[in-house]
Formats: structure tokens, sequence, C-alpha cells
């Protein structure tokens, strides 16, 4: 079957171009504007086309490989949230969405795919962003689905709930069809995990996550600008705290046979996760490598898309494509 185009912006760590990659889309160009995460993609993808630049800045008329592509996708930062409620807004993360709408109207994909914060779908303060959005492509002739999906439906073990804009030119819109979820069951921390934390032989793995039963909370990446990697604001360590897990900081080892964490000096009896196994909650493959130290490196995981969510969505983008 012939693979389809894409251009992935904002594209991150990678984690949504690479669930549209397993998808049938090849990208044709990925931009990013922070040099850390330019390397991981090119790291792991050496012959993917990597722009380091801020998106209000691109000018696609400088880029003819962004004309004619089957899809526009976007992992947007993230707008206001329940998890991001307290931060001071700089107005970027809403400027970003409206970009990409501009982007779209000037190369017309046939397919335009922006990923962010459930709010994104139907939250009233959020409408003029909304409007924004139509307006500017209505006219061209798409259709829009605004939907939300939970990545744990889709065998990601976190309770991370993302809002979608689908929007199609006329001709494919009425073949899309929102993806049904790929997971009878939700898969727990303690199943995710589980074989990780007995990497360097813990007797106590087997029991720990007997009682990790439920998702993981949704990864928080927090801000680039301060802090050390944490696993989100004082609700969500609670609810870490109740699986086993000390989320004021992450590890450099797993535990040892006696549950030693070497770099834990906490004094807690919960475990701090790695940054490998964060990646493994957002469901990043083994040999996907994250460039810069530890907190970069979990900044960047934190901050992704989860590869299976951006492979379903793929898919039914594709279907409706090929219709």
């Amino acid at each position: 079957m012939q693979r389809l185009t894409s251009v992935d912006v904002c594209a991150g760590a990678g984690g949504l171009a690479l669930g549209l990659e397993r998808a049938g889309f090849d990208p044709v160009l990925l931009l990013d504007s922070r040099p850390i995460a330019c390397e991981t993609l090119r790291l792991n993808r050496p012959t993917w086309n990597v722009l380091e630049m801020d998106l209000l800045d691109f000018d696609p008329a400088e880029h003819q490989e962004a004309y004619d592509v089957d899809l526009l996708s976007a992992g947007l930062p993230r707008v206001t949230s329940a998890a991001t409620a307290q931060r001071r807004e700089t107005g970027q993360e809403r400027e970003l969405l409206k970009a990409t709408a501009l982007l779209a109207h000037a190369v017309q994909p046939r397919a335009l795919l922006i990923e962010n914060v459930t709010k994104m779908v139907s939250a009233p303060e959020l409408a003029d962003v909304r409007d924004f959005i139509e307006k500017e492509l209505e006219h061209l002739g798409y259709g829009f689905h605004w939907f939300a999906v939970n990545a744990a439906d889709f065998g990601v073990p976190q309770n991370r709930d993302q809002g979608v804009l689908v929007a199609l030119k006329e001709r494919w819109f009425e073949a899309f069809r929102p993806p049904e979820r790929t997971v009878e069951h939700h898969v727990s921390a303690g199943e995710a995990l589980r074989e990780s934390m007995a990497e360097r032989g813990w007797r106590d793995a087997d029991i720990w996550a007997a009682q990790a039963i439920s998702t993981a909370p949704a990864l928080v990446g927090g801000s680039y600008d301060r802090g050390g990697p944490d696993l989100g604001p004082t609700g969500t360590k609670k609810k870490w705290a109740g699986m086993g897990i000390n989320g004021a900081a992450l590890a450099n080892e797993v535990p040892g046979p006696d549950g030693l964490q070497e770099s834990d000096t906490s004094g807690s009896p919960h475990k701090k996760i790695t940054v490998s196994q964060a990646a493994i909650l957002q469901s990043f493959p083994k040999d996907w490598h994250f460039a810069g130290g530890k907190t970069l490196r979990y900044r960047q995981i934190g901050h992704a898309s989860p590869p299976p969510v951006g492979e379903a969505l793929g898919r039914s983008i594709a279907r409706a494509l090929r219709a």
C-alpha cells in the first residue's frame, strides 16, 4: 500500500511522528524550536528532514516540501489545564494553535491533526481559538471532528486524556471515524513496569507490581525553564504514592535486590522511577533514544504524545484518505 506524506510541527521528541510513521505516514519535514528535541529526532531517524525553528517564524514558501502533503500534524504545547493552571500564562500556546491553522491555510494538506488538552475540544475559555481555527479552514473546504481520547484505551499505561482536532477536505471528511479503543483492559503501572523494576534483582518487584493495579497518572513534563524532574503537582504525587512511587524526583537506577536505589537519599519507603521507566509509561519503544541529561530527557518524554495514540489517529486518517 502506498505510503502517505506528512509535515509535523512542534514535533518534540517524536512521539506523534513515530505513531504516524507506524500508521503509514512518512514526514517530509519536522519542525521544533528546541535544539534538544531536534537532536533526539535526528538521533533516532537520521534520514528525517528536521528543521530547528519556531513555528511562529516558519515560512512555508521557503520550504517547498511542505506543500502537497496528505497530513499536517501538530502536538502543540498544552494550553491551560488542571495540571498547569498555576503557572503564568504567556499566550504562546494559543498563538501556536492559531499559527498551525494559518499554516494549514497556506499549505492546504488533505488532512490536519492537532493534539492538545481535552479543554481544547469544548471548554468555553478556548472558544475563541476554536472559532479562529474553524473560520480559517471552513472556507477552504475542510470539515471538522473535535473529540477526546484517553491514551489508556490504546494500551498506554497512563490515564492521559487528550483533545484532538481532525480536519479533512470535503472529499474525505465523511469517511473519517475517530479511532476505537485497541485494548480490552487498561494496562496498569505494575504490569508496565514490573519487568524493569526487577532488572537488578529486586526481590519484592512482584509484590510491588501486584499492588500497582491502576493506570499511572498522566506524566507532566514541567517547565523547561526551571526545576528538576518530578512527576507532577501535589495531587498527582499523592496518586503515585498510592502505587508505592515517590513522585518528587527520578532515580538514576531501578531498585537493587534489597530495594535500594543508590541515588535516592529521600528516606521514603516508596521507589522512584527512572527516565527509562517514564519512557515505558509513554509507550516509547526501547530503541527510541532521548538526547540530553536526565532532566532534559524526562522533559521530552513528559511532553510527548504517546506513540500508540498517534498510530491510532493516523490509521483513522489514512483510512479516510484512502477511501
